[in-house]
């Protein structure tokens, strides 16, 4: 990893209902911030419909494909509006976390919350 490099962000969202205005709203303000910290933007991706509330996300697998490809070059983020827009569901949201983990990247919202301290206790054998 290039330590002169911005953290490369990596837009996501869900969104099950047919309107999509507070999705458009989230992904924007999402973009405001990554500006705002000075971060690049790989892209956003945002799982519709019936994909939002299952375990089966084809656009965050796609995400996870392409920070996957970055992160040996630089530090990578999954950004977020808030944790609860990978899922509301506490363990369906940690197994994504994972993920994100697993991918070479971290988890981060606009409200400055991380994935890191939840993690580090589940890699250390502790309960959430």
């Amino acid at each position: 990893m290039t330590a002169t490099m911005s953290p490369l962000a990596f837009v996501y969202d869900r969104c099950a209902s047919r309107s999509r205005r507070q999705l458009h709203m989230r992904l924007e303000g999402c973009r405001h911030y990554a500006e705002g910290m000075g971060w690049a933007i790989a892209g956003s991706w945002a799982d519709l419909g019936e994909h939002a509330l299952s375990v089966h996300r084809p656009q965050l697998a796609a995400l996870l494909t392409a920070m996957r490809a970055e992160a040996d070059y630089r530090e990578v983020l999954c950004l977020v509006h808030t944790r609860e827009r990978l899922a509301t569901n506490t363990t369906h949201r940690l197994l994504l976390e994972q993920r994100v983990l697993a991918a070479g990247g971290r988890t981060v919202t606009t409200f400055d919350e991380s994935d890191q301290p939840t993690l580090s206790a589940i890699l250390e054998g502790e309960a959430p």
